[in-house]
């Protein structure tokens, strides 16, 4: 079997034992700056509308090659930074994850880029359809292309498993119960993360390099195919720890619900 190369991630091994999750500095300092960049990609975003809405407003009629070029290649500039842009919004969210407490604030920071992707071309495909100046045909390949980017745009920018500080807390705190510190492995590819190295499904010669926390939230950061849910632990992983602590599948189960219920009413204070 080959050599695996094991990369460090994050902090150290020791972490302190905590219910509620809590960004590092570095961490949120991170994400903030990648928040930055996925606003700059939408404002360039914006700007390619403005200027597909330009380029349509000051065509000469009846409507040229060259304007159809222009106008069909800023739609496809707009569409390649709005979802460029939301990305980058939600690899910041793994970062640092917004809390469940707060509904309104939580849906804005984790479907931000859909809302974004609204903006970048519902305003263009209005003046498409409205326009008196183009034929039917014209309205609906233009603005055909212009729906379908929109369209494209908000499925790429929606995060249907969007982090939360409580999805965090659950797992780190788990972890923590299982083998008494918040310290996991995963691969770049792959969609569980691991509570030891010698895992059996890290044993794979697919397997080339592991990547060694950090933590629970590090996991998450480094690898957008881990859902933020308490399945993501790997299965055997999980059952070596509880059989490392005698416990039977009814005790675990017991460890796990009692994890949940001390972030849910954590969450209710």
């Amino acid at each position: 079997m080959a050599t695996k190369k094991i990369t460090k991630v994050g902090g150290g091994e020791n972490t302190p034992q905590q219910t509620t999750f809590v960004p590092t500095a570095e961490a949120k300092g991170k994400a903030t700056q990648l928040r930055l960049f996925a606003v700059l990609f939408w404002v360039l975003a914006i700007a390619a509308e403005a200027g597909a809405i330009f380029v349509l407003i000051k065509s000469a009629k009846p409507i040229e090659t060259n304007t159809w070029i222009w106008m069909i290649g800023l739609i496809v500039i707009d569409l390649i930074l709005v979802i460029i842009g939301s990305q980058i919004w939600k690899k910041a969210n793994r970062l640092d994850p917004a809390s469940r407490k707060d509904t309104v604030k939580f849906f804005l920071q984790n479907q931000l880029g859909v809302i974004i992707s609204v903006i970048a071309f519902l305003p263009l495909v209005i003046l498409i359809f409205t326009n008196k100046d183009l034929d039917g045909k014209q309205k609906g390949i233009l603005g055909g292309i212009a729906a379908v980017a929109l369209i494209i745009a908000g499925i790429a920018s929606a995060d249907f498993n969007p982090p939360s500080v409580e999805e965090y807390s659950k797992q780190s705190t788990f972890v923590q119960e299982l083998i008494g510190t918040d310290h996991v492995y995963w691969t770049k590819s792959g969609t569980k993360f691991h509570l030891y190295s010698d895992c059996q499904y890290l044993k794979s010669d697919r397997t080339t390099e592991i990547f060694e926390g950090g933590t629970v939230a590090d996991a998450y950061a480094n690898n957008s195919r881990i859902k933020p849910e308490m399945s993501s632990l790997c299965s055997a992983c999980e059952k070596r720890a509880a059989k490392e602590k005698g416990w039977t599948d009814e005790q675990l189960q017991q460890a796990k619900n009692a994890v949940i219920n001390a972030v849910q009413n954590s969450k209710n204070r």
